[in-house]
């Protein structure tokens, strides 16, 4: 239950309480009262089970800006931002990546636009901030309040708006011209258009959201919701890997064509999430777990389709294109957690501004800001985003086979990840700050109950470096092995078992050094190219390769999901043993003989422990939280 709140104490013409109470019921709250001061607005808030929103009674804004408030997926906390000129009585904010980071800033990107949401694990601290703030001051009362809750250390998000009208009004004039600006604008043709994320990459900005936005009115009108859009993105992309694998220009040209659509679809999902404000954990899940099962799918096509063609390592190419990419993401989120726990700590930042990570931080923030230039655009498309990606595969898959499109994913993507990976690493060692002592580590390196037994030794980063080493210098002794006709030595992966069993003695160390935030993905690292060398040496069907890999993205995209929402673990996650655990036995196999057997049935077990863990996290466990659970058939 939602309940919002109008504080009719700040200044402003009286009438307007009653005109937002009525806006807040349009927006969606399950409950409006008014409240006279911050007392009584204590007490409502320590009564409340659900978010509650709260604004003064001086705004005046379209209601759609109110409602995308109210249904704003970046966090449980978000305050209104808006870019006026700060009156008598209001609070400047000060905000980075999104999150407020001080309120009253002296060098303030906005000001407080007087309405805020808060999640329900923040109310205690909403109550006691107005409690606090109850004794007045030189800021309005509800400006009080959210200075007060921030200087808690409560996690705010800032919400912008864009197209739509939002003031503060202090007097008639203002009142009426605010009223004016609301009536000269079409709330739905605006909504329709903020649809479209604000700042995309170059591909999808150009190609695809110049008419996907009408995609989007059409299935809003018909009652398809977004995760249907998602279904259907889904099929549009197996079938394009299909076609890939079929060869033949045809079928090629075909492929292209579906993996366009596709991804036109797949941007379509979230404007349609965005457009009918129907967001949901689920929703947000399914989009990043497809996201990277289509693209994987899509390689695993055109793998096949170069093999078919002739060329003897078209699978390996595929794995290397998903190892490379499920790597580089997760070097992604570990860093968006580290960016984003360093605009918190500004001091920290700062510290060293004439350094070359401050030099590239403010080279990197100068080009953010100038939109719609050549760098801009530049910095954007080098790093080859999806959009990027999949525009790349249908052109060069169509025009010159699947060898070619592999070939070219690689390329870029392994000098894209040099680019963000060498920068990043001088950026971070600016920052100096513990990221991954902020998170549960053990949860996101996937580490499982071998690793925590093992004896603690520090420096996680480099354990884990060196396991990755040990992995590939396996998977290349493999390699020269197979294709020279004899067998890998036992010793040969035996000691890369050691060494992979070395990088987990860092689980219970504390990952507090500049660059730890990339132990995960050197961990994922080592764990695949660990799996290849096993099923490359035990001489394992290269389909059955990639599908065991392919089951562990599943298990990894699943925690990287949940570490973006700071999500709890997954139901199930202790039965997927591991990555170490996982390791030893694939090595038992292959020193055993049978390296197939051991990929296949642990892939298999893998493979349904995820599906059951999604059953019992999406569907079993919010039914029993809803106080039943539905009867099967």
């Amino acid at each position: 239950m939602t309940l919002a709140i109008v504080l009719a104490a700040d200044p402003a013409a009286g009438h307007l309480t009653e005109r937002l109470a009525a806006q807040w019921r349009r927006a969606g709250a399950d409950d409006v009262r008014i409240a006279a001061d911050l007392t009584e607005l204590a007490d409502l808030v320590a009564a409340a089970t659900g978010p509650v929103l709260v604004s003064g009674a001086d705004l005046v804004a379209h209601t759609a800006v109110l409602k995308h408030l109210a249904t704003s997926p970046v966090g449980p906390t978000v305050a209104l931002v808006l870019t006026d000129p700060p009156a008598p009585g209001q609070a400047t904010v000060r905000e980075e990546r999104g999150q407020v980071v001080e309120v009253g800033a002296a060098e303030a990107s906005g000001v407080f636009g007087g309405a805020l949401r808060v999640g329900a694990a923040d109310l205690p601290a909403l109550a006691e901030a107005a409690r606090r703030a109850a004794g007045g001051g030189p800021l309005g009362a509800v400006d009080r309040l959210v200075a007060d809750l921030a200087a808690r250390g409560t996690l705010i998000f800032a919400h912008r708006v864009r197209l739509l009208v939002a003031h503060r009004v202090g007097d008639e004039a203002q009142r009426a011209a605010a009223e004016a600006a609301v009536a000269a604008v079409d709330e739905d043709r605006a909504e329709l258009k903020l649809s479209v994320k604000e700042r995309d990459d170059f591909f999808t900005t150009f190609f695809v959201s110049t008419w996907s936005v009408y995609v989007t009115k059409a299935a809003a009108r018909i009652g398809i919701g977004p995760t249907g859009v998602t279904m259907v993105s889904v099929a549009f992309a197996v079938a394009a890997a299909v076609l890939f694998g079929a060869g033949g220009r045809p079928a090629l040209v075909a492929g292209a064509i579906l993996l366009y659509l596709g991804f036109v679809l797949d941007c379509v999902d979230g404007q349609l999430a965005r457009y009918t404000r129907h967001f949901s954990a689920w929703g947000g899940w399914l989009d990043t777990m497809a996201d990277r099962f289509k693209e994987y799918v899509v390689y695993a096509g055109l793998g096949f389709g170069a093999t078919h063609a002739g060329f003897r390592y078209g699978w390996a190419l595929a794995l290397a294109a998903m190892t490379l990419q499920t790597v580089r993401h997760m070097t992604d989120t570990w860093y968006g957690a580290l960016h984003d726990e360093a605009a918190r700590r500004p001091k920290v930042v700062s510290a060293d501004a004439g350094g070359i990570g401050g030099k590239l931080n403010a080279a990197s923030t100068r080009v953010q800001a100038d939109t719609g230039s050549v760098s801009y655009w530049l910095k954007r498309t080098v790093v080859f985003p999806i959009g990027e990606r999949w525009a790349l595969i249908a052109i060069a898959a169509a025009l010159f086979g699947p060898l070619v499109a592999l070939v070219a994913v690689l390329v870029w993507g392994t000098l894209a990840f040099a680019y963000t990976g060498g920068l990043r690493t001088l950026r971070a060692r600016w920052m100096r700050v513990p990221v991954l002592t902020t998170v549960d580590s053990g949860l996101h390196r996937d580490d499982g109950l071998l690793a925590r037994t093992l004896p603690t030794a520090r420096r996680p980063l480099l354990l884990a470096v060196l396991g990755a080493l040990g992995a590939a210098g396996t998977l290349v002794w493999a390699l020269l092995a197979v294709h020279g006709g004899g067998d890998l030595p036992v010793w040969v992966p035996v000691l890369a078992l050691v060494l992979l069993l070395g990088a987990a003695q860092g689980s219970r160390a504390p990952h507090d050094g500049s660059l730890d935030w990339l132990v995960p993905a050197a961990l994922r690292a080592a764990e695949y190219l660990f799996a290849i060398a096993v099923g490359v040496a035990g001489r394992a069907p290269a389909w059955l390769i990639f599908g065991y890999v392919l089951v562990l993205t599943l298990l990894h995209y699943d925690l990287t999901a949940r570490l973006e929402k700071r999500q709890v673990a997954p139901p199930l996650h202790a039965a997927t043993l591991g990555w170490a655990a996982r390791s030893l036995l694939l090595a038992i196999g292959l020193i055993a003989g049978y390296a197939s057997i051991a990929l296949a049935t642990l892939g298999a077990y893998l493979l349904v422990v995820f599906v059951a863990s999604v059953v019992l996290a999406w569907v079993v466990l919010p039914a029993r939280a809803r106080g039943g659970v539905r009867s099967p058939g």
